[in-house]
């Protein structure tokens, strides 16, 4: 695998591009490379970071200079070491994840208006964002909020021109060709279809994150009354 292009962010940071655009096959790419760096990571190497076409590395100058002239060169030289091990062939490991989400009105602020603007009615709004399987491309923004797509481009719709001041814990938003979950309440600009009782986010367990890049992730619809009772002990969210 080659990279597209490694390029110096800052004295201490190091990026590696594999593409411009929202796509599957480069994410993958960007996991394969993620993985392959963390199995190989270098103590002097402080953090890295998986995005939709990047991974950086963060990493600790003095450190390195303690024997290399320049920090980043030594680092690109190292990544394109790492870089030319991984096979193409290699097959990404992901979980099926099925999410609950009530897209009753009191939870999907912007349906209405979605469903104006693309000349579709609520029923056929629910359908279509639930039919398919969504690919986690990356998570930020907030602990645990997942990037998530690709959003058919009938309901493709671009974030609020005005964010709200507070997002529930457990929306679902549109924005462009992404969907996601807020985590936490939170101020935030995606259109809200609906929310989910699931708890994207618990900082008291040791992995408090449910969702990983490379999952895939299925919208379950349930009602109002669903919503109201639903337990996540006894629920089966993954189920591969």
């Amino acid at each position: 695998m080659k990279a597209l292009n490694i390029y110096s962010v800052g004295e201490s940071m190091l990026t590696i591009s594999l593409g411009n655009a929202i796509s599957l096959e480069v994410n993958k790419k960007v996991f394969q490379v993620y993985r392959h760096l963390v199995k190989d990571k270098h103590p002097s190497w402080l953090d890295i970071i998986p995005a939709y076409t990047t991974v950086s590395i963060v990493y600790n100058v003095p450190t390195i200079r303690k024997q290399h002239t320049s920090a980043f060169q030594w680092m690109k030289c190292e990544v394109e070491k790492v870089i030319a091990t991984i096979s193409g062939q290699e097959e990404l490991q992901t979980r099926q994840l099925n999410i609950p989400v009530c897209y009753d009105p009191e939870f999907a602020l912007d349906a209405d208006r979605i469903c104006k603007e693309k000349s579709v009615s609520l029923n056929e709004l629910i359908t279509i964002h639930s039919s398919k399987s969504y690919h986690v491309f990356m998570i930020g923004f907030l602990p645990g909020f997942a990037y998530m797509g690709v959003v058919d481009s009938t309901i493709a719709t671009p974030r609020l021109a005005s964010p709200r001041k507070n997002v529930p814990a457990g929306s679902v938003g549109i924005a462009g060709e992404q969907t996601g979950i807020y985590p936490l309440d939170s101020p935030g600009g995606w259109n809200i279809i609906g929310r989910t009782p699931v708890k994207l986010f618990e900082s008291t367990k040791e992995d408090p994150v449910l969702l990983r890049p490379g999952d895939q992730v299925k919208f379950e619809p349930i009602s109002k009354k669903e919503f109201d009772v639903f337990d996540q002990s006894v629920y089966k969210l993954i189920v591969g």
